[in-house]
């Protein structure tokens, strides 16, 4: 078998809808998954929760374990691009210079070598003895579909995938992607709309647990067109509609997407999620689509941390738009970069802080948004982000006191009065980070 290629995966991107309609074949929809537009969820604790002490999805040494991996160390946060070509350096500082560290999938031409060398890593689909970990298929739940038929090597518009022909091998197919893999390296997979919406949770299951070691889907929440649907982000509400453009265009949503892969993992063998991010217009100038902005991009990413995500990739094509490309970051500068480098940053400077435990059950909210309570070396953070999108007043009740909050990046700060301190979400895409002074640990 072949690695992917960049004109195979875009044939399975065009084909994927299509496909998956035929494929799927897992028995009825997953229960709705986890906290929605306006639901609440598992970090968000009510009032007579305990303080939980929680560590990362995998344990922060998680990546030490691999042959040539990443970094083990607190200070590095993945921040990737989906499918990128690197030939020379000023490939390398272009991206850099946006805050990108890693690279997930690249191009057959790439230089694997050169990555390694200037200090980022790669996780291409092909083996090389630089690269920090290996890509597996994307998007089979999709394409292929869940089942453990023969594979016969094709990728959509190659011929018949699976044999007989219509019968799902999604699992075949990634059980002989991992035999490819070099010993000891870290496993990658992305899925799609077959994990999040269309499988039952015990089918899709199959596909997240056991299969990989890092783990990521792609819901474009702001620009797919289709996602509204009943039968796809209907999930939310129990796929007993479609949502409205206000629940469906939402930047809690990504966190929602984080949410469902954790919760049809095995408790006892958590693996990083990592979120995969629009930083363009993915989807073609179809109707229903557009362009993301920073703001949404912004709030995106953040909802996605909120909820556990352990890296952010971006997809960095645009298939419509003013500025069509493969290499949005490298060639639309103006329209998106300046706000994604800004948000690199900030994830970068926090790296210690989004690698350290949760602390669940510390901070309560009363009002639209979703948060995480983190410890680092003794100091509480809150992370907080709208979850309806008016936003509104959120009041935040701390457990483990403080006397000020400083709103990261924001140049303020609020008081805490007996132990509550409230905040303003201006809309869907706001996001506030906050350092508590003057309080403990809870006695963690």
């Amino acid at each position: 078998m072949k690695p992917q290629t960049a004109w195979t995966l875009g044939v399975v991107a065009l084909a994927s809808i299509i496909v998956a309609v035929a494929s799927v074949g897992g028995g009825v929809p997953p229960s709705p998954p986890g906290a929605g537009p306006t639901g609440v969820g598992p970090l968000q604790s009510t009032a007579a929760a305990p303080v939980v002490l929680r560590q990362v999805d995998g344990g922060p040494a998680y990546y030490d374990k691999f042959k040539n991996g990443l970094p083990g160390d607190s200070s590095y946060f993945p921040v990737g691009v989906w499918l990128e070509s690197v030939l020379d350096k000023g490939n390398l500082s272009m991206d850099a210079e946006a805050g990108i560290n890693t690279y997930v999938e690249l191009t057959a031409n790439s230089n694997v070598q050169l990555i390694h060398e200037s200090g980022m890593f790669a996780i291409p689909s092909f083996p090389h003895d630089a690269a920090a970990g290996y890509t597996l298929s994307d998007e089979v739940d999709m394409w292929a579909g869940p089942g453990d038929a023969r594979w016969t090597g094709n990728y959509p518009g190659q011929g018949p995938v699976c044999a007989p022909d219509g019968t799902p091998c999604g699992y075949t197919i990634q059980k002989e992607r991992r035999a490819l893999a070099p010993q000891g390296t870290m496993l990658y997979a992305n899925y799609g709309k077959g994990v999040t919406f269309w499988e039952s949770d015990t089918v899709a299951g199959k596909f997240i647990n056991g299969l990989q070691d890092v783990v990521s889907a792609d819901n474009y929440w702001f620009t797919d067109p289709n996602i509204c649907g009943k039968g796809e982000g209907g999930a939310i509400v129990g796929y007993t509609r479609e949502l409205t453009s206000e629940e469906c265009r939402l930047a809690a949503n990504y966190g929602w997407t984080i949410e469902r892969l954790r919760k049809l993992q095995d408790p006892s063998a958590m693996i990083p999620v990592w979120a995969f991010i629009e930083n363009g217009h993915p989807s073609g100038d179809v109707d229903n689509t557009k362009t993301i902005t920073g703001p949404e991009l912004r709030a995106a990413a953040w909802s996605s941390l909120i909820h556990g995500a352990r890296g952010i990739i971006y997809f960095n094509h645009n298939f419509g738009g003013p500025c069509v490309t493969q290499h949005v970051i490298r060639d639309c500068g103006k329209d998106i970069v300046p706000t994604l480098t800004t948000v690199n940053k900030q994830i970068k400077d926090l790296a210690p802080v989004l690698n350290a435990p949760f602390l669940d059950g510390a901070t309560t909210a009363t009002g639209p948004v979703d948060l995480s309570t983190k410890l680092h070396n003794g100091k509480v953070y809150v992370f907080a982000g709208a979850n309806k999108n008016t936003g509104g007043t959120a009041t935040f009740t701390l457990k483990c006191g403080g006397s000020t909050a400083v709103v990261i990046d924001e140049n303020r700060t609020i008081p805490i009065v007996d132990g509550t301190f409230t905040d303003t979400f201006v809309d869907g895409n706001a996001v506030h980070l906050y350092s508590i002074e003057g309080g403990s640990s809870c006695g963690y």
